[in-house]
């Protein structure tokens, strides 16, 4: 399977094969309205820009995904596995209401119309996709909710809710921060080690002074793990393209956001 890049107007944003049948999307920072440095498709909140601008950028990438912005759910990431099951009562949450949760890095939901959005700079975003119970997850996963194996947990979540089965989930692994970037210490290996055991060194690579990482594998892995066989990984590495990503790493606090979104 692959990632397809598509260009409206000069809005840029991605989908994947393996998840036809569902609307969904991976933005890039091209086609909004914000200025720099959030220039210009931010969709992050809570960043400084202006939120009025913030809002025209999510009604532009509604309106490529075919989804409505006043129905958004907007996660609160804080690099922790806790999974929300939304309804039609969180509807609007973060971008047109204030959220009333504090910790929310992963979705699950069964109800359709409601776009369930989480962000990156860097961190893995992971959409799931379940054609048969119709149902969908979306997952954030830093280098922390990887060791913790959010995404092993919304697809858990997932089957306990709505009665998935692991095998039919379809998993898409957004654009993110590749082991060409990304340069740790031995806390990050160290942790996935003791999550995931030996299978994770073939995705670890020591160059002598920092262990390079590929989290988006790790998090393939994790989704193996649970029974979950078809998925796709965006090649894109977000520190390698700052001209059609930001990036954490390479330009810090002084940046917009990108998203993934899903919805029934």
């Amino acid at each position: 399977m692959s990632f397809q890049t598509h260009d409206e107007n000069g809005l840029v944003w991605l989908t994947s094969d393996i998840m036809s049948g569902v609307r969904h999307g991976f933005s890039t920072r091209k086609g909004g309205v914000s200025a720099a440095p959030w220039d210009t498709l931010n969709l992050g909140v809570g960043r400084g820009d202006d939120m009025e601008n913030v809002r025209e950028n999510y009604r532009r990438f509604c309106a490529a995904v075919g989804t409505d912005p006043t129905r958004c759910v907007l996660s609160k990431q804080v690099h922790e596995a806790n999974v929300r099951l939304v309804t039609a009562e969180d509807c609007g949450k973060g971008l047109w209401r204030d959220r009333d949760y504090t910790s929310v890095d992963a979705f699950v939901c069964n109800t359709p119309e409601i776009p369930l959005t989480v962000f990156s700079a860097d961190c893995n975003v992971i959409l799931l996709y379940d054609p048969v119970q119709r149902a969908i997850g979306a997952a954030h996963a830093g280098w922390r909710g990887t060791a913790l194996g959010i995404v092993k947990k919304t697809v858990e979540q997932m089957t306990a809710s709505f009665g998935c089965d692991p095998a039919h989930i379809r998993a898409a692994i957004g654009p993110a921060i590749g082991p060409c970037c990304f340069e740790t210490d031995g806390d990050v290996p160290e942790a996935l080690r003791a999550a995931l055991g030996e299978e994770v060194e073939p995705y670890m690579d020591w160059n002598g002074q920092k262990w390079h990482i590929d989290l988006k594998a790790v998090n393939a892995l994790w989704l193996r793990r649970s029974g979950v066989g078809q998925i796709d990984v965006c090649g894109h590495c977000t520190a390698c393209r700052p001209d059609l990503y930001w990036s954490h790493r390479k330009m810090g606090q002084a940046r917009g956001s990108q998203i993934a979104m899903i919805c029934l």
